[in-house]
C-alpha cells in the first residue's frame, strides 16, 4: 500500500461542489453563474462560497459585469487551476489504484 497517500488530494478541489465546478470548467472553459447553478443543482449562496474558495486558490478567475442592466458573473479555469485539476485526477488515481 505504498501508493496510498490521502494527503496528495488537493483539499480545495476535493469537496463535491468544488470538484463539480472544476470538472465542468475543464470541459466548458467558461461558464456563467446561472449555468453552473443549474448544472450543479446548487443554491446561489452555496455556489458563491465555493466559487470564492476556488478563486482565492487561484484555480478560477471570476469576471463580473452588467449586461442589459443585469449582473453577469462568469467563471473560467485558470492555467493554475487546469494544472491543479490534472494533478488532483492523477493523485485520485493513485489513491484508488489496486
Amino acid at each position: 500500500m505504498a501508493r496510498f497517500d490521502i494527503d496528495s488530494l488537493d483539499e480545495v478541489i476535493h469537496g463535491r461542489m468544488r470538484l463539480g465546478i472544476m470538472a465542468y470548467l475543464v470541459d466548458s472553459g467558461t461558464a456563467d453563474f446561472v449555468e453552473l447553478k443549474q448544472h450543479l443543482r446548487a443554491t446561489q449562496g452555496n455556489l458563491s462560497i465555493h466559487l470564492r474558495k476556488l478563486e482565492d486558490a487561484g484555480f478560477i478567475a471570476i469576471e463580473k459585469r452588467i449586461v442589459d442592466r443585469k449582473p453577469l458573473t462568469r467563471a473560467r479555469l485558470s492555467a493554475r487551476g487546469r494544472k491543479a485539476f490534472g494533478n488532483y485526477i492523477q493523485a485520485l488515481g493513485r489513491v484508488i489504484a489496486p
